[in-house]
């Protein structure tokens, strides 16, 4: 069996045609159901929901929690997680099961690169190459638009922006948009109130809490409260709320490309 190097730089050893997966990552899920992976899914976690098929896989644990003993019982040859907030679970993780971290993206080019190590890891190359070809091809269709400064922020149990090492902040910078914390060194940001109104972006994007009901109502009352109702955005309704009760920026596997950035160009346009 071949032995390959993950994120961790921790030497893997992988099935060449892996039986039962199980994943902890939404997106590297998404990716496995596009190649053709879905019947050797033996587990996910509760937050993989792209594409719908996967309410049909066993849930298995949280994000960055599981039982062992269901682990066990299912008995996977491989166990994919992602790196960032995921990374202190599958080292712990690993030290049971056979467990391969994949990098988290910092670029849109490094979401179709998911893809290409997906396949890599689990012997679906050519199928990988495929789809990295339909991304491309696609991205390739999408035209910026003029430049605008914007701010983007996403409940993950608290206000939650994103610096220059985002594939997010890349996304939106591809399509025209600066962000405000574009310069700031890192991937996650935890927003300053204040300095949000002082820049007066030109657009706003709001991602609320996945599952949650949050509606416009919601979103005036979030304005009023931080007193963002005079800014820009506001001003010239370009305050979005992402569509949907499912993660939407927050999710980095191929739909991102597909919905998410034609989404935003439809917005700015």
């Amino acid at each position: 069996m071949p032995e390959l190097e993950d994120y961790n730089h921790r030497k893997v050893v992988v099935p060449e045609e892996p039986h039962r997966i199980i994943s902890f990552s939404p997106a590297v899920t998404e990716i496995l159901f596009e190649l053709g992976l879905k019947d050797r899914i033996v587990g996910v976690s509760a937050f993989c929901s792209r594409p719908p098929e996967t309410s049909k896989v066993r849930k298995i644990g949280s994000y960055n929690t599981a039982r062992t003993d269901v682990i066990e019982e299912l008995k996977p040859d491989l166990i994919m997680t992602i790196s960032g907030f995921q990374n202190d679970f599958a080292l712990e993780l690993a030290k049971k099961f056979p467990v391969f971290t994949f990098e988290l993206p910092s670029s849109v080019a490094g979401i179709i690169d998911l893809v290409s190590r997906v396949g890599i890891v689990t012997g679906r190359v050519e199928e990988s190459r495929y789809m990295e070809f339909e991304l491309l091809k696609f991205l390739g269709s999408l035209r910026r638009r003029p430049r605008l400064s914007g701010y983007i922020e996403i409940d993950l149990g608290g206000p939650t922006s994103f610096g220059k090492l985002s594939y997010i902040t890349d996304a939106l910078s591809l399509l025209g948009i600066k962000s405000i914390y574009s310069d700031t060194s890192s991937e996650w940001v935890p927003p300053d109130l204040d300095y949000v109104r002082k820049q007066d972006p030109d657009v706003i994007f709001y991602e609320p809490k996945m599952y949650s009901k949050f509606n416009e109502s919601d979103l005036s009352k979030l304005l009023e409260n931080r007193g963002w109702n005079e800014l820009t955005a506001a001003n010239k309704n370009r305050i979005f709320i992402t569509p949907g009760t499912l993660d939407f920026f927050a999710h980095h596997g191929p739909s991102f490309i597909r919905e998410v950035l034609p989404w935003v160009m439809e917005k700015i346009e």
